[in-house]
C-alpha cells in the first residue's frame, strides 16, 4: 500500500457536535491504515450573532490522538489565502473536505481554489448535504461554487449524489452510508440510567436526540404523543435551536406536559450513553433529511429505531427488521410505536440491530476512499 498524506478539512477538537466527531473518527481511520493525516479546522467557525446555540465548543471531551490545526477564519478572507497557501505547501496526495451548510461555502471553496491543487491532488468534497433543509437567497451560487473547487463527491446517502449532479457537470460520486459513531462509551442498565435522570423506572421511553430545528419534526411526534399508552413517555435530548416555547405550547394544548421530558442542553460525549440506554426506541419525525448521524448512535447502542421515509434514511433502517419507516405524520408515527409496544418487538429489533450495524465501520469507508481513487 503507498502511504498517503491526507488533509481532513472542517470541524475539529475542540469545536463540538456530530460532523466534528466524524470527522474525528474518519481521521483516526484512515491513520489506522497507514496514513499521514492532518486536519485543518476552524479558528472561527460561526460568528457568535448567527450561532443558535450555547456554545461552539465541546467543554467536557477530550482531544483525540490526530494533528489538528486552526487556521480557518470563516468570514475572514485574508485567513482563506493563508490557508490555502499552507495547504499548498504541504503537498497532500488527498484532501477531504467536509460539506454541510452553505455558508461555509466560499471559505472552504476560496481555499480549495488558492490552493491550485484541483490537478495536482484528489480533491473530495464529503457532502452531507447540497440542497440545505432551511434554504435561503444565494444558496444556490454558493453550493456551486464550492462543489465546483472540487473533483471528486462522496456521498452518505444516494439522494445527495443525485443532488449535485445538478451543480457539477458529470460529478464522479462515490457512495458510502454514515458509519457508526463508536465514541460515546458502553450501553448502561437501563434501570440506572432511568434512575440517573429523575425518570420513573415503571414507564416506557422513547427518545428523540439532538438539535431541535424545524426540519426535525419533533413536533409532529408530539402530536403522536395523545395516541399512545399512557405508559409510554419521551425524551427530548438536545439543544434548541428553535422557538422552545412552541413547543412547550403544543405539550400544554394537548395536556402531555406531563409525558414529556426534556433535557434541553447539548449532550456532552461522556452523557450521551445515558440517554440511549435510558431508552427503548429512538424516534427520528423528520420532515426532510440526507443521512442521519442519530441513527449511527443508535447503531451503536443496537437500539431500535423509528424514521420517516425522507432523504437516506431508509437506506440505512430497513423496515421491519430494525425498525419503522413511515410516512411524516402523527398517525403513522403512533401506529408504529404502537405496534412495537403491543407487540414487544423490543428484542427482535436489538437482535437484527447488532448484525445489521456490521455494515457501518470507519474502517470500510476509509478503505473506499483510498481504494476508489
Amino acid at each position: 500500500m503507498n502511504k498517503k498524506k491526507i488533509i481532513i478539512i472542517g470541524p475539529a477538537f475542540p469545536l463540538r457536535g456530530g460532523i466534528a466527531d466524524s470527522n474525528h473518527a474518519l481521521a483516526l481511520a484512515l491513520q489506522k491504515l497507514g496514513h499521514e493525516v492532518k486536519m485543518l479546522s476552524f479558528s472561527l467557525q460561526y460568528p457568535s450573532l448567527l450561532f443558535p446555540g450555547k456554545t461552539q465548543f465541546d467543554l467536557t471531551g477530550n482531544k483525540p490522538d490526530l494533528d489538528i490545526y486552526t487556521s480557518i477564519n470563516s468570514i475572514n478572507p485574508f485567513s482563506w489565502i493563508k490557508t490555502a497557501f499552507w495547504l499548498k505547501d504541504q503537498k497532500p496526495d488527498i484532501v477531504i473536505t467536509r460539506y454541510w451548510i452553505p455558508f461555509m461555502a466560499l471559505a472552504l471553496g476560496s481555499i480549495l481554489k488558492f490552493s491550485g491543487l484541483k490537478k495536482k491532488a484528489s480533491l473530495i468534497a464529503l457532502c452531507d448535504n447540497v440542497i440545505p433543509h432551511e434554504k435561503r437567497i444565494g444558496d444556490h451560487f454558493l453550493t456551486h461554487y464550492f462543489l465546483n473547487s472540487n473533483n471528486r463527491f462522496l456521498v452518505m446517502s444516494k439522494s445527495v449524489g443525485v443532488d449535485i449532479s445538478s451543480f457539477v457537470k458529470k460529478p464522479i460520486v462515490d457512495y458510502h452510508p454514515h458509519p457508526v459513531y463508536d465514541q460515546f462509551g458502553d450501553l448502561l442498565d437501563k434501570q440506572s440510567s432511568l434512575e440517573r435522570l429523575g425518570l420513573d423506572i415503571s414507564k416506557k421511553y422513547m427518545l428523540f436526540f439532538g438539535f431541535i430545528r424545524k426540519y426535525k419534526g419533533l413536533d409532529i411526534l408530539l402530536d403522536a404523543m395523545p395516541f399512545l399508552p399512557e405508559n409510554v413517555e419521551l425524551i427530548v435530548a438536545g439543544e434548541f435551536y428553535d422557538n422552545e416555547s412552541e413547543y412547550r405550547d403544543q405539550l400544554h394544548r394537548s395536556g402531555m406536559e406531563q409525558r414529556v421530558h426534556f433535557f434541553p442542553d447539548f449532550i456532552p460525549q461522556n452523557q450521551v450513553n445515558l440517554y440511549f440506554s435510558a431508552c427503548d426506541i429512538v424516534v427520528q419525525p423528520y420532515r426532510t433529511a440526507s443521512q442521519s448521524g442519530v441513527a449511527q448512535v443508535a447503531y451503536h447502542f443496537n437500539k431500535p429505531m423509528l424514521v420517516t421515509r425522507v432523504g437516506g434514511l431508509p437506506e440505512v433502517v430497513p423496515h421491519n427488521i430494525v425498525g419503522y419507516v413511515v410516512d411524516v405524520n402523527a398517525n403513522a408515527i403512533a401506529d408504529a410505536i404502537n405496534d412495537f409496544y403491543r407487540l414487544d418487538r423490543e428484542a427482535y429489533f436489538i437482535e437484527n440491530v447488532s448484525e445489521e450495524k456490521k455494515k457501518y465501520l470507519w474502517s470500510n469507508m476509509a478503505n473506499q476512499i483510498i481504494d476508489n481513487l
